[in-house]
Formats: structure tokens, sequence, C-alpha cells
């Protein structure tokens, strides 16, 4: 579940099926008497019109029969719907009744953007423009999550490579880890021009590391080298071959994603 705020309300989003849906009843929770106006809004036969439209395109069990006669009884005074009698008689999946903590009505993005306009159209144009900004950052959080996912991917690629090829048996734990570090650092040399310890006897106050303070561009080309160190490592090239080519290859690759559009979006 998601949340947005619009203009002082809270509203929630929930994913059906990989679609998002918006809580109506979020939407008029500051409005005297407003779970009044979704069922009063739901009788509108222009309303009807709508969802029956929406759901003939998106739902293949929608119960076309059943709409039909609620649309030509709609606009008469005695009509009434509610959204359980809607969901029950036509089986639609556009508007949905939830039970429990997080219960309400909830529509599809497009009924309640629909039903916004029909509450107020200045409240609608704010809860589109805090909806689009919420699916910006989901796709920034996405692209994230790829870019270290794949940066986990790629040190196992590398740290196998050195395990496979450049760790002797019955080494101590501690030269071992050495080893480890050391191959570390001709990736932060080949790139940053500076090893890890150096890194942190240069910057005293931060924490972490010198990878953790590292822009995008630096974090791609990083990935890049710990493949090609991992190939490197396992044709039998020696360190300092490695260490010259891969220096040589972070400087072209740099230059390159520097000047990536792509890349500058992320930033």
């Amino acid at each position: 579940m998601s949340k947005i705020n619009v203009e002082g309300s809270e509203i929630s989003i929930i994913a059906i099926d990989n679609r998002d849906y918006i809580s109506l009843t979020d939407m008029v929770r500051n409005i005297e008497n407003g779970s009044a106006l979704i069922e009063k809004w739901l009788r509108n036969k222009n309303t009807i019109e709508f969802l029956g439209i929406w759901e003939e395109m998106y739902n293949t069990n929608f119960n076309s029969p059943e709409f039909e006669g609620i649309k030509n009884e709609a606009g008469f005074n005695r009509f009434i719907l509610s959204v359980k009698q809607w969901v029950e008689k036509t089986n639609s999946i556009g508007i949905v009744a939830r039970a429990g903590r997080y219960g309400g009505t909830y529509a599809h993005k497009d009924i309640a953007f629909e039903f916004a306009s029909w509450v107020s159209p200045y409240f609608k144009l704010y809860l589109i423009k805090e909806f689009e900004r919420l699916k910006e950052e989901e796709q920034k959080k996405l692209g994230w999550d790829i870019k270290r996912n794949l940066a986990k991917i790629n040190y196992r690629i590398h740290t196998d490579a050195i395990k496979n090829k450049l760790v002797p048996d019955k080494l101590s734990k501690e030269k071992i880890n050495f080893i480890y570090a050391s191959e570390a650092d001709i990736l932060n040399v080949s790139l940053f021009g500076i090893t890890a310890k150096e890194w942190r006897d240069e910057n005293p106050d931060l924490k972490g590391n010198i990878r953790d303070y590292a822009d995008i561009s630096q974090l791609v080309c990083l990935s890049n080298l710990e493949n090609l160190n991992a190939v490197f490592i396992n044709e039998g090239m020696s360190q300092s071959e490695r260490l010259e080519k891969l220096n040589s290859i972070a400087i072209e690759q740099m230059k390159i994603l520097s000047e990536s559009e792509s890349i500058k979006k992320l930033k």
C-alpha cells in the first residue's frame, strides 16, 4: 500500500492484479457526509455509462445484460445502487469494497480520477499531480533496486573469480581477506585513483567507504569493472596488467557515461 497527500487528505493506493486502485473513501473523508457522495455519484446515469464502457474494455467477465438493466433504471427517483450491489450484479473489477483496517471503496485510477472530477476539478488536478509524483518515485526506486541487485551479482562473479584463481589452498582467513581486499582496491584505484585505506585516512569524519559516496556514473562503471576483472583473472592476467587495463577502460567508460542522457536523468 502507498499513500499520497492531496490538499490535506491522506489517500491510500493499493495494487490489485498489478493495477493501481485509489481510495474513494479517503477522497471524501474530510467532507461532511462524504461517504454518501460515493453512492450519489454511483447512481448518476453518466457515471453508470462510464463504468460500463470501462468494464467492457478491461473486464472479459463483465455482465453486460445486467449492466443494461441497471443503466435503464438509472436516473429514476426510485433508483438505488450501492458499490456492493454494482459489483455483485455486474462482476465489476473497476470498483472494489474492502473491509478491515484499510477498508473502504477503491477504484481503478481511471475511475478514481473520474470520481475526483465529479467531486472537484481542482481536487482532481492535484490528485493526478501527486499520483504521478508517486509513480516517478517508484520508478526511481525500481531503477535503484535493479542497479543494487546487479552490483550484488557482479560482486559475486568477481569474488568467485578471486577465490577460484587467486586464493591458494590452506591460507589463513586473515590472508584470504587480504587478497580480497587487495583485489577490491584494484577496482578502487582503477576508478577512483585511491585505495580504500587512503580514502579513509583522507576522510576520517565520513562513515562508510569510498563506494558509498560514488555517483551513478561511477557505480555503473564499477559494476562493469568487476565483471571485466573477473574475466581478466580467469585469463591468468597479472595484477599489474589488470590494473593498467582496468584504469584505461575506466577512463573511457567515464567519458561516455558522463555524457549519457540516461545517466543524467538518474542523477
